[in-house]
């Protein structure tokens, strides 16, 4: 019953706009609404992008969920409707272009002391060394985000998503690369 009451609350706050209560929601249901675009699409990579979009329009939209169906069937609403978005433009579109990112690697060199600037560059190398092990489009906004220094707005653009949709996928970007941090 707790939990059910934490659930209410964390739901009311993100409506409040709390984005510690909508991390709270995307961890907590992630995994739903991920088995769930897993089971449509058969693509785990398409699974994740759906999934992402699905958080990122729930964020947007929030205000306009009722509490009078479940949170889940929302989010899942919500999924479902992605999913057929994304098979009308499938059948629409007979090729999609995808444009790649570069990466900024060569940082300033605004460090006086050699040995300053060796152990710098050692650990800019092992975080982007530990970048690369995300998924592609987790690499893409945490390069866009802290090597590029792109705004939120800008990132969107770049990526020619919302920028609730950005927010949500550099706020999992961040959480999966704490992890492979950690676990060094």
């Amino acid at each position: 019953m707790a939990a059910v009451n934490t659930l209410v609350e964390k739901i009311a706050l993100a409506q409040a706009g709390d984005q510690h209560a909508f991390r709270y929601l995307l961890e907590y249901f992630w995994n739903d609404v991920f088995g769930f675009m897993l089971q449509r699409t058969q693509n785990e990579n398409e699974a994740e992008d759906l999934t992402i979009r699905c958080f990122g329009n729930a964020f947007e939209k929030i205000d306009t969920y009722n509490p009078s169906y479940g949170f889940k069937t929302w989010l899942t609403t919500i999924a479902k409707n992605l999913h057929i978005d994304q098979i009308r433009k499938h059948a629409i579109a007979t090729t999609t272009s995808e444009t790649s990112q570069e990466v900024a690697q060569n940082i300033p060199d605004s460090a006086p002391d050699p040995e300053d600037d060796l152990i710098r560059k050692q650990r800019l190398e092992t975080l982007l060394n530990d970048i690369k092990t995300l998924k592609p489009h987790y690499k893409e906004v945490i390069q866009l985000k802290y090597l590029q220094e792109l705004s939120i707005k800008q990132m969107a653009k770049k990526l020619n998503s919302s920028e609730s949709t950005v927010k949500v996928k550099l706020m999992r970007a961040r959480k999966l690369l704490a992890e492979v941090l950690a676990n060094k």
